[in-house]
């Protein structure tokens, strides 16, 4: 390719590219049918009925996966229905779901919805096996990455292989999407796990609901695709200064910790630390907390933004060890926003 058509291209990317960015996302004309991820919710359709289920799910164009509260309805991110919106996302956040994790989440969710579809949550076994359903989600989840309690299902997304553990209806879910992996072999896998009493239940129960019309087929949608009438431009920009604002005032106290009153003459400036260190903070607490990049980068942005406001300083012979410092107290900070979806003020 001659560079002259190698810089036309460049340039026809960037129009179409802000093209889109300036257009609401209501208005992009978007269809899950025929779209990229269509195919893989056909998919996840001829796995329930390989497992004799009749349950269809009927899916919807949102902006985050997740099932609407007690809804069997499973939302997509928007971005997955139009390769140059998945382009995008991926510029923007530095990641973006490939195929085996797109499938990996259909089934998790599908799970979500199988349980509400037939009120399995209700059932006293379910309950015995599970817990209760209406137990509040854990403000401050701390996972226990060793335990063979919980199957071990999501690895790319927020919680990665920890995420049965946050909440019972999270641990179905999980135990569910590992039952309907074709090809999971959980029996041999988790055979000397406690797990595997988990997925014996859903196996048993999902041969009870084999030819089983669902109890619940619809129920109100959150945040669908139609009604966000904000520009592209605008979704990516407020996911960032939401966190920034959530981050507000949190975080002095953690500076200080690690950056206490000192005296001397070979004086660095913390928030110049900050600065120099921030593309391989960036990498390092976006790998271990699951959040992405632009997150991580706000809250980074944050921490520099407060040092420097609040006038800390450290010895210069600790550079070493503060670099390790700030990189476990940022990692700290955005798993508590990963896990709980602000920041601890404790």
């Amino acid at each position: 390719m001659s560079a002259a058509r190698a810089q036309r291209l460049v340039n026809g990317w960037e129009t179409i590219r802000f093209e889109l960015l300036n257009t609401p996302i209501c208005h992009l004309g978007l269809e899950i049918e025929g779209s990229p991820v269509d195919p893989l919710v056909h998919r996840l359709y001829r796995e329930l009925r390989q497992k004799g289920l009749k349950f269809r799910p009927d899916v919807y164009a949102t902006d985050a996966w997740g099932c609407p509260d007690e809804v069997p309805i499973i939302g997509i991110p928007f971005y997955l229905l139009d390769r140059r919106l998945t382009r995008i996302e991926e510029e923007q956040t530095g990641e973006v779901e490939d195929n085996p994790v797109i499938m990996s989440l259909l089934r998790h969710e599908a799970g979500h919805a199988i349980n509400y579809a037939y009120r399995l949550y209700k059932r006293p076994e379910w309950l015995e096996v599970f817990g209760p359903f209406s137990k509040p989600y854990r403000d401050h989840f701390r996972p226990n990455p060793f335990s063979r309690q919980f199957v071990r299902h999501l690895v790319h997304h927020q919680y990665g292989r920890t995420y049965a553990q946050k909440h019972p209806d999270e641990d179905f879910a999980e135990t569910f999407a590992v039952w309907l992996t074709p090809g999971s072999n959980w029996r041999q896998r988790y055979r000397n796990w406690p797990a595997l009493d988990k997925l014996k239940y859903v196996d048993r129960l999902m041969r009870s609901l084999k030819g089983v019309e669902p109890r619940v087929t619809g129920g109100p949608l959150c945040t669908p695709m139609e009604e966000m009438d904000l520009l592209l431009a605008e979704h990516y920009g407020q996911r960032a200064e939401r966190y920034r604002a959530d981050a507000q005032g949190y975080v002095d106290d953690k500076l200080k910790e690690v950056f206490p009153p000192v005296r001397g003459r070979f004086l660095q400036r913390a928030a110049a630390l900050f600065r120099k260190h921030h593309n391989k903070l960036l990498s390092r607490v976006s790998r271990w907390s699951a959040l992405e990049k632009q997150e991580v980068s706000t809250l980074l942005t944050k921490l520099e933004d407060r040092a420097e406001a609040l006038d800390l300083l450290f010895v210069k012979r600790h550079h070493a060890v503060k670099v390790m410092d700030v990189t476990a107290m940022a990692t700290a900070l955005a798993i508590d926003y990963a896990y709980t979806g602000r920041l601890s003020d404790d």
